[in-house]
């Protein structure tokens, strides 16, 4: 088990959200912190478990405990095309937080939930293309902030279109795996 992975303790959970060790048994008590018993008899709670419990309940103490990744939506229709990009980041050594979304529809809603630093697109996709994905978002004021890393396997013309329709870069199909981590660090700067 890595030190990621190690269960908290009452006494850590408590340090962590500044109040007593008591205050957290309650917490456990009440059902409102899930825990697990030792064999010894002392609780411990799952990493998870606090994360999903401090979102919860609103704690300010997120950011000093589980420091912010950069998030990132990948929106392409092709299953094998997101798959790469998803490998491109894992491979890449740096930890971001990656969602998927396999049209402009599904990427919409996406972007209102899991709130991406970066939004990864491709241009040409059912239902809401590429096109359109970016005109609404650059229309909203806070969802305005969010960069954009167009993909396309159309030519030069599309790229240029992308890009005055909102997207901040664009890169031509086939990708290459350093060239989709390069751009997507610089845009996360």
């Amino acid at each position: 088990m890595s030190l990621k992975e190690k269960p908290y303790t009452t006494g850590e959970i408590a340090s962590l959200s500044h109040v007593t060790i008591n205050a957290v048994k309650k917490w456990i008590h009440s059902g409102k912190l899930e825990a697990f018993k030792t064999p010894g008899g002392h609780y411990r709670v799952k990493r998870d478990d606090f994360k999903t419990f401090i979102n919860k309940y609103k704690f300010q103490i997120k950011d000093e405990v589980f420091p912010n990744k950069k998030k990132i939506l990948i929106v392409d229709d092709e299953p094998a095309i997101v798959e790469f990009m998803k490998g491109a980041f894992v491979s890449g050594g740096v930890d971001y937080e990656i969602e998927t979304a396999s049209d402009g529809y599904e990427a919409l809603i996406k972007i209102g939930s899991f709130e991406p630093d970066l939004l990864i697109l491709d241009i040409r996709m059912p239902k809401i293309d590429g096109y359109e994905v970016c005109r609404r978002l650059k229309k909203e004021g806070s969802l305005g902030k969010i960069r954009i890393l167009a993909v396309t396997a159309f030519g030069e013309v599309e790229m240029k279109n992308i890009v005055s329709a909102g997207a901040d870069f664009c890169l031509a199909k086939p990708l290459k795996l350093e060239e989709v981590r390069i751009n997507a660090k610089r845009l996360l700067l």
